[in-house]
């Protein structure tokens, strides 16, 4: 019970984490990469009207950013458990993955920004965050 306890903390702490980690990139993004003049990123209507003027150099942020913030999230959700470390890192994976396929419903991207987000930036990132875990923190033989 404890166990199952204490990796819901992790968790949810490491949603937390990872969704601060993906909105300080969105929110930097645009002083790295400026939009196109004239161009409102701002709301969706904006994004919509936007979409012809953006190149592919527009993309990377928010690549980093579902990327990074799911690589964080589980790094830390499995860092904080003892137990159940693939299962922690596959629920920030999952859920960071649904936040995507949410955004991509409701925000026009490009079909390849759509698939490379959706195939690249979550569920892998996730196995890494697990893998990087591993080398920091090994977790004890008879925990596994």
């Amino acid at each position: 019970m404890k166990d199952a306890l204490r990796t819901t903390g992790a968790v949810i702490l490491g949603l937390v984490c990872g969704g601060v980690v993906n909105m300080a990139i969105v929110l930097i993004g645009p002083s790295i990469v400026p939009p196109p003049p004239g161009a409102d990123m701002t709301t969706v209507e904006g994004l919509t009207a936007a979409m012809p003027m953006l190149e592919a150099k527009h993309f990377l942020m928010p690549f980093l950013a579902h990327a990074m913030g799911t690589f964080v999230g589980a790094l830390v959700a499995v860092l904080l458990t003892r137990t159940h470390r693939v299962i922690a890192a596959s629920v920030i994976g999952v859920f960071f993955l649904a936040g995507g396929i949410a955004a991509s419903r409701m925000i026009p991207a490009p079909t390849w920004f759509i698939v490379m987000d959706l195939v690249g930036a979550y569920l892998p990132m996730a196995w890494l965050g697990l893998l990087l875990a591993g080398r920091l923190k090994p977790a004890d033989v008879a925990q596994r």
